[in-house]
């Protein structure tokens, strides 16, 4: 028996720094995909908070101690999600009431540091967090990298589903740990789809035979800067943010990816629901040629060693002998 898979991609313009409203208009985009029937819904990097565009079109953004960065990156600090934060129970609710699976990426704050994280929900269970492990070289100014404890999956009646965020698709052994996990969907979160994000997304959906949710979001100059006074800023970064390029920043190319690596569905560089519905028997036709973890893999020559135990830097050490690590 054929089994059909629904799914969306949300393509939209975040609320830069202004987090709380960037969740409204999150669940607000979500619910509109659940009426079109999705049962998977993906959203681009960076939706809660917006991708630090700053650090990509503005060089002086990257000195050391410039003071527009060092406002917005206390802004983020001050905004990201923490913990178990109450903020993610309406969109939680959200999804427990439809039975849905939803992938969106923000920011995330572990003590005083940031991390770009996707976070995963599911139907009445612990929010799966994926914290970036590789950084592009803008983003290592203001967020930590991740560690092996988020390297997850969700299973589902249906399958795996499964995420990582931008450069992590170029990274060989990271795509090796994830395609080991057996992933039938995957969600590959994009700022923007690009030409190489499109190819490196493409090649994941061939290599580890799973349908690819390429989600990327679009932006324009002015909505940052409406976040930015929207969020609180006092001014001192809002002549760096002037020095953006004009009009839209990024520009979408959402895309769904079948596992032969063709792509089923495409979205322009406007807000868009992106739908497709997938025939998950697919993912078992292409391991007939393609088995990457398996009748390809070659264990007698390659082994993979995946440490998956959380990295907390600081181990406290107690009476006794007892240890734990930091919080």
């Amino acid at each position: 028996m054929t089994q059909k898979l629904k799914t969306a991609i949300v393509q939209d313009a975040p609320v830069p720094l202004a987090l709380a409203a960037g969740l409204d208009k999150a669940i607000a985009r979500a619910r509109e995909a659940i009426e079109k029937g999705a049962r998977v819904i993906a959203f681009g990097e960076g939706f809660l908070g917006g991708y630090p565009v700053w650090l990509e079109h503005i060089a002086p953004a990257r000195l050391w101690d410039h003071p527009g960065t060092r406002e917005l990156h206390g802004l983020l600090l001050d905004q990201a999600i923490r913990g178990e934060d109450p903020r993610f129970q309406p969109l939680q609710w959200t999804v427990d009431i439809a039975g849905v699976a939803i992938s969106i990426g923000g920011y995330e704050r572990v003590r005083n540091s940031l991390y770009a994280t996707q976070f995963l929900f599911s139907p009445k269970a612990p929010v799966l967090r994926h914290r970036k492990l590789v950084l592009s070289p803008a983003e290592k100014l203001m967020l930590g990298q991740g560690d092996g404890s988020t390297l997850g999956v969700h299973a589902a009646k249906w399958g795996k589903l499964g995420q990582l965020a931008s450069t992590e698709h170029w990274m060989p052994l990271a795509r090796a740990a994830m395609h080991h996990e057996g992933e039938t969907v995957h969600v590959a979160a994009w700022s923007e789809v690009g030409d190489i994000a499109m190819l490196a997304s493409a090649h994941y959906a061939y290599e580890g035979r799973a349908f690819v949710l390429a989600a990327g979001t679009i932006q324009y100059k002015q909505e940052v800067i409406a976040g930015y006074e929207q969020a609180g800023g006092d001014g001192s970064a809002r002549k760096l943010l002037d020095r953006l390029p004009e009009g839209q920043i990024q520009h979408g190319h959402s895309a769904i990816i079948a596992p032969d690596g063709v792509v089923i569905a495409q979205a322009g560089t406007a807000p868009e629901i992106l739908i497709a519905e997938l025939d998950l028997d697919e993912v078992g036709r292409g391991l007939a040629t393609m088995d990457v973890d398996g009748a390809q893999a070659r264990h007698d020559v390659f082994e993979l060693s995946v440490d998956r135990r959380e990295r907390a830097g600081i181990v406290d050490k107690h009476a006794g002998g007892d240890e734990s690590a930091a919080a």
